[in-house]
């Protein structure tokens, strides 16, 4: 995971200075398909990932990866190299936003992203508390078991309810389909980072409105994608109390590191150089393996 994060942000700085020929992603049958490509121009290196979305399967990803440069071509199953890339890009965002002491997580959702999720968290800031909650006890229950052995000394919980979980949390991440805001903003302290990477199509919802026009920073991932399948920016800025320029993309704070005091933000959709950077160093791992 360490190494994934340290990948993702070189990744998202070179997206910004430029060095990365990104298209929008392709999405068909209201999300159930995808399809995202980039290419890094400096070495020439090329990643294309197709996956299929069904929210009643399990797993509810399958998918491809394929990453080549001109040295030859690297394939791998998406299903684990996607929860290890979002959970990298959350990584770099608690590392740039959270509070250096930040030391306890809320978390919002149980499924295939989640405990990716708690191991980025935890390498950037090693945690003492793990509050988790999903509408089943006994999937919350199973992912802190999964977790135990690698957070020793963290307390493990599961929470009644949503705005329980985050009440008292440094930092929150939510991983869930939901199409309606899972907590109010009032629930959350006055200084906390949210991570929000569950919602990828318009008419998805995980953070309440409040929280992003009341918010000291909110960063995105890239603001073109988070306007197109963002539901809460999108439904923000359609509504008119946030406005697309108070969006800061993440390789430029990255390249700015801001110093917010109160609430941050960081919305993310996934791009496609977040599977360039980590596929590229599974694909070196593999060569010298």
């Amino acid at each position: 995971m360490k190494e994934s994060i340290d990948a993702v942000r070189s990744a998202f700085i070179e997206l910004a200075a430029g060095n990365f020929e990104q298209p929008q992603r392709l999405s068909f049958s209201e999300g159930r398909a995808l399809v995202m490509t980039a290419h890094h121009t400096p070495t020439r290196s090329t990643v294309v990932k197709t996956l299929s979305v069904e929210p009643d399967r399990n797993p509810v990803i399958t998918g491809t990866i394929v990453y080549s440069d001109p040295s030859g071509q690297f394939t791998a199953d998406a299903v684990a190299l996607t929860t290890l890339r979002t959970g990298a890009v959350v990584g770099v965002a608690t590392d740039l936003l959270a509070d250096k002491d930040a030391s306890s997580l809320a978390l919002i959702g149980a499924g295939a992203q989640a405990a990716d999720q708690v191991r980025a968290v935890h390498a950037v800031r090693p945690l003492e508390r793990l509050t988790v909650y999903t509408r089943s006890i006994a999937h919350a229950e199973a992912l802190l078991e999964l977790l135990r052995d690698e957070l020793p000394g963290t307390a493990l919980d599961t929470a009644p309810s949503a705005a329980d979980a985050v009440s008292n949390a440094d930092v929150v991440c939510t991983a869930t389909p939901s199409t309606t805001p899972l907590f109010p903003a009032e629930a959350l302290p006055a200084r906390v980072h949210v991570n929000a990477i569950g919602s990828y199509r318009p008419g998805m919802r995980e953070l309440p409105e409040e929280l992003l026009t009341t918010s000291d920073l909110v960063v995105v991932d890239e603001v073109g994608a988070a306007m197109a399948e963002a539901g809460e920016i999108i439904a923000a800025v359609e509504a008119g109390v946030l406005k697309v320029e108070q969006l800061c993309e993440l390789g430029a704070a990255l390249g700015n590191p801001p110093d917010p005091g109160g609430r941050t933000v960081f919305k993310s959709v996934g791009v496609a150089c977040q599977d360039w950077a980590v596929a590229r160093l599974l694909s070196r791992r593999s060569i010298s393996g």
